[in-house]
């Protein structure tokens, strides 16, 4: 089966596609209650009227003592017990003057592209007009609290993507961490040995520092330090990497974007660019095992989503036909991406190749999913462990105001990363999302 839309990992996507058969649908579906009316939050704390607290929302897939950790799922939100411990990366949190908000939506265990979610409710993307737009995930409840202003700041967890591509689709702002810089303990895992990481979303660049100064003790002072190293952006460099199958007008507000951040950018070669391909597919091919590795134990519960169960079962063929090939090329690729990074200072190119798509008929949904791994440029990055940043920029002539470019940098690069990103906001604006 080839799936339409310039989709080709493979097997992965054709078989990914074929969770078509296996989605159920519901006419009128009842959610559980608790949660915001945007279906952003699952549990909802609303800050006193007139607080001027940061508000903090967490994924639920983070451990928080006292509560259930649902990861998504209906089976764990009615089967498990209250998280005895918070997780570690909490811990600055938790001493300082903040308000949490809630624990955030997100695609079931965290696997789904698309940010779709039957039992609690899919978030509903802020640029949604008659037709309801995906939000991208997994961390979808995340990027739209924060778009939404529910939250300032909201923490997501990225494994192939799922910090960066639900910003991208709500015009926010989402860095991925450098993979061993934020604690994963009391994380629900995906594929932890060597993918997951966890990072902040803010509405804006300036939240989103705040949003990474509670994740790592002394990160707000290495921020100011690279803002002071490189003030201006004609002392930053770049290397523009263009891919086929990208929306022209995306490319084109990328452009636009650097040209007003006075960058200097220097085109990358089409070698690379076949690295970045293959590095693409093996990091979905992690991903994928991930899935089975993490969560093979749940394939056969009856309140798991068939969609879910299909992702778990495709995740088996992954580990067991190509996993241990992929990554006997990760050094190779960790190699290329750091050979490039040492003549420029970013790498940039656009989060997802083209507008959030619609959200298509439940019996539909598995081809939605495959093409989601297609359109976003976010895995290549997971699989060599470095960081990367989205910003909102805007885009003239597409069914949303805004789409998003994707800043990657050296390891532990995270402060200059921001740095970059406040010069682009500066130069282009920030997103309205009042309107």
């Amino acid at each position: 089966m080839k799936i339409p839309h310039r989709l080709s990992f493979g097997w992965l996507l054709p078989a990914l596609a074929g969770t078509v058969l296996l989605s159920g649908c519901s006419v009128l579906p009842i959610y559980p209650k608790g949660g915001s009316k945007n279906r952003a939050l699952i549990a909802y704390w609303p800050a006193p009227e007139g607080s001027t607290k940061l508000k903090l929302a967490v994924k639920d897939n983070i451990d928080m003592a006292g509560l259930v950790t649902s990861a998504g799922s209906e089976y764990f939100a009615k089967s498990r017990p209250p998280a005895a411990h918070d997780a570690p990366l909490l811990a600055i949190a938790r001493k300082r003057d903040i308000h949490i908000v809630g624990k955030a939506n997100l695609s079931e265990f965290a696997v789904a592209p698309s940010g779709v979610n039957e039992y609690f409710g899919t978030p509903k993307n802020p640029f949604s007009g008659w037709r309801r737009l995906i939000p991208g995930g997994s961390s979808s409840g995340s990027a739209v609290a924060v778009a939404s202003g529910l939250a300032d700041v909201a923490f997501g967890t990225d494994t192939a993507g799922s910090v960066r591509v639900p910003a991208a689709c709500s015009g926010v702002v989402g860095l991925k961490t450098t993979f061993g810089l934020v604690p994963i303990k009391g994380v629900h895992p995906i594929e932890d040995d060597h993918l997951d990481t966890v990072g902040p979303i803010g509405r804006d660049i300036a939240l989103t520092v705040q949003g990474m100064d509670l994740l790592q003790e002394g990160f707000a002072a290495k921020y100011q330090a690279a803002v002071a190293a490189k003030p201006t952006g004609a002392t930053i460099k770049v290397g523009r990497l263009y891919l086929k199958g990208t929306d022209r007008q995306i490319d084109e507000a990328v452009d636009d974007a650097l040209t007003k951040a006075g960058f200097q950018v220097v085109p990358l070669k089409a070698d690379f660019a076949a690295k970045w391909e293959q590095a693409k597919t093996d990091g979905n091919t992690l991903a994928a095992a991930g899935v089975w590795i993490s969560n093979q134990q749940h394939r056969f519960r009856l309140t798991v989503a068939p969609r879910t169960k299909s992702a778990i079962f495709i995740g088996n063929v992954a580990y067991l036909k190509d996993y241990r090939k992929a990554l006997q090329r990760r050094d190779e690729w960790q190699d290329a991406l750091n050979g490039a990074l040492s003549k420029v200072d970013f790498i940039v190119l656009p989060t997802m190749q083209s507008a959030p798509p619609p959200i298509p008929p439940n019996f539909q949904i598995g081809i939605l999913e495959a093409r989601i791994l297609v359109l976003q440029n976010t895995v290549a990055v997971n699989f060599a462990g470095n960081p990367a940043l989205a910003v909102p920029v805007p885009m003239r002539r597409g069914r949303v105001p805004a789409t998003s470019l994707q800043l990657i940098g050296p390891r532990l690069g995270e402060a200059k990363l921001l740095n970059a990103g406040r010069l682009i906001e500066a130069a282009v604006g920030k997103v309205d999302h009042d309107d």
